[in-house]
């Protein structure tokens, strides 16, 4: 039963976008009534509120227009993460949507939390589970520090069999492609990483094909090698977890 994941690069919430979100609406699960969406601000909590409203304006205009009742779930640090309504309302959803922000601060603030347990119940029933940029990030076993050049990396909840997901990926600036290598010399012979472009999707399920979705590429690496897919394409992650941690 569980529903499809959607990896973004970048460009959540925005027209270009429709695609992906249309058919993440269309795959959700929801039959004869409205999709039941919602919205999670929580890799922007650590920047105020005001970012926090932004993103969560953003999503609930974006989803409204494609015929989904949706809302926005305040979920910002430890304590709302741990707010029963909340958990009730995300283990409800037909699809859950973390937009971008701070990975360590999102993975931090979610791990044991009621609201990430909803999403995995949530999930596991057949909703499904976007996220981007920071919300993608987090479903890797781990997610690189950019500030220590990658030579170290931070914890994440280690769903898909990917050690890290680099977002943005076709955006990096020179001083990325060291990072890049570096992180590539890190991998253990079978493990892989992947890249996401800006305004591209990858969507798939546990142990099924995935798509690549949108305007530009994935990017598979591993120790050995880079495969590029462009959208329309497929490619398999291989053995999967079962279940959020």
């Amino acid at each position: 039963m569980n529903g499809y994941i959607a990896l973004l690069g970048s460009g959540e919430y925005l027209p270009v976008m429709d695609e992906v979100d249309q058919f993440l609406l269309a795959h959700c699960g929801a039959a004869h009534r409205k999709p039941r969406v919602v919205c999670l601000p929580t890799a922007a909590g650590d920047e105020g509120p005001k970012s926090v409203k932004q993103w969560s304006e953003m999503g609930v205009a974006h989803f409204t227009r494609l015929g989904a009742d949706v809302r926005a779930i305040p979920v910002t640090d430890a304590e709302s993460a741990n707010d029963e309504n909340h958990a009730q309302a995300v283990a409800e959803a037909d699809l859950i949507y973390f937009s971008g922000g701070n990975p360590n601060y999102l993975f931090r603030t979610l791990n044991h939390s009621l609201v990430w347990k909803a999403a995995q119940k949530a999930w596991q029933g057949g909703a499904v589970y976007a996220g981007c940029s920071a919300g993608a990030m987090i479903l890797s076993r781990e997610m690189p520090d950019f500030r220590a050049a990658g030579i170290r990396s931070m914890a994440a909840f280690d769903l898909l069999p990917i050690s890290s997901i680099l977002p943005h990926y076709d955006a990096l600036p020179l001083f990325g492609k060291p990072l890049i290598a570096t992180l590539r010399r890190r991998l253990d012979e079978g493990e892989l990483m992947l890249g996401i472009d800006e305004e591209t999707a990858v969507i798939g399920k546990l142990n099924e094909e995935w798509l690549v979705m949108g305007k530009a590429k994935a990017h598979m690496l591993t120790k050995a090698e880079i495969r590029t897919y462009a959208a329309g394409e497929k490619f398999s992650l291989g053995k999967q977890n079962e279940t959020f941690t």
